[in-house]
């Protein structure tokens, strides 16, 4: 099933990289983690929760720990749309960049339309995966920690593990 599971993660690869980008322009991240590198991010989310008190990172960890793979997808080196819109809470673009900085977690400030970029991406790749009846669920812990990783780079990651069983493992947890 491993393999059946990374095919399908390369398939929503491809919706998330087809997915409509604000003008055109691709700030998209894209990977895909399948065995060592799954062992390693499971054990980092299960070890980070616990040394930084945050909750839900061992459940998360766990869940990880037992999908065939992860997508991860990441808003990367963005830049602003350039029209001075506000939506990102600063008067212009310009004032945004100047503020970028690294957060706990994230970095930012980052476009409103960038994000609206990545979001759409990981509805089309979701959207991939259940077309394929692939358990998933996008995760925002596993990007916090991918990202520390460095297992892939850009502002925001978001991941979205893989799994094919009787019982969808990220629900009811």
């Amino acid at each position: 099933m491993d393999k059946i599971m990374e095919t399908v993660a390369g398939m929503m690869a491809l919706a998330a990289r087809t997915a409509p980008k604000a003008v055109g322009a691709d700030f998209i991240e894209i990977k895909i983690l399948t065995g060592p590198e799954i062992e390693l991010l499971s054990g980092e989310m299960l070890k980070y929760g616990r040394e930084n008190g945050k909750r839900n990172y061992d459940r998360d960890g766990d869940n990880v720990r037992r999908s065939s793979a992860v997508l991860l997808l990441a808003l990367a080196d963005s830049e602003p749309l350039w029209q001075d819109c506000g939506a990102c809470g600063f008067a212009s673009c310009r004032k945004m960049k100047e503020k970028l900085s690294e957060g706990n977690e994230f970095a930012g400030p980052v476009c409103s339309w960038r994000i609206l970029d990545l979001g759409i991406a990981l509805g089309s790749a979701v959207k991939t995966a259940s077309l394929f009846n692939a358990d998933n669920r996008i995760m925002y812990r596993i990007g916090v920690v991918a990202r520390k990783l460095g297992l892939i780079k850009g502002e925001h990651v978001i991941g979205v593990p893989l799994s094919a069983t009787g019982k969808n493992i990220y629900f009811d947890r």
